[in-house]
């Protein structure tokens, strides 16, 4: 796979306009190394650029991109890039106005709004997976109850 991206390469995989991705890197949003003048980005600048356009499209600022980026390097030690790659073990949700990061199976950070407080998933189907497994356990019990055998000497 390429290893390295130019100016024209990021505009032709994303379809961000060139003097918006100059503009990024003049902001220090996703700044590429370089060669010479030209710009050279890496696979996880291009990740990148392709996951914040698609955010941007959805209605997320660019204000709003740079919070989660510096929130995500800050109090996770990764990337946006690193974020959303396959082997992640975190995940990007959205619901189109906010944008959650879901550590774990137990555990989701609204991004945008109070990054430090998690909130918590909760399976239904594991309750109900559960909920159901207690009531097959009770019936068992209350069967194995009802049919023991009489000892010598007991009535029924």
């Amino acid at each position: 796979m390429q290893r390295q991206f130019t100016s024209n390469d990021v505009i032709a995989l994303t379809g961000i306009s060139a003097r918006q991705l100059q503009w990024w890197d003049e902001r220090g949003i996703v700044a590429p190394g370089r060669k010479g003048h030209r710009r050279i980005y890496n696979w996880d600048e291009l990740v990148t650029v392709a996951v914040i356009c698609q955010l941007r499209r959805r209605g997320f600022s660019l204000q709003r991109m740079r919070k989660v980026i510096g929130f995500l390097q800050q109090e996770f030690g990764t990337s946006l890039a690193a974020t959303v790659s396959a082997s992640s073990e975190y995940h990007l949700l959205t619901d189109g106005t906010h944008l959650y990061l879901r550590t774990s199976a137990r555990q989701v950070v609204d991004l945008l709004k109070n990054a430090r407080q998690p909130m918590f998933d909760i399976c239904l189907s594991d309750e109900v997976r559960r909920v159901r497994a207690e009531i097959q356990a009770r019936k068992k019990t209350a069967v194995s109850e009802r049919v023991r055998p009489l000892r010598r000497g007991q009535r029924a």
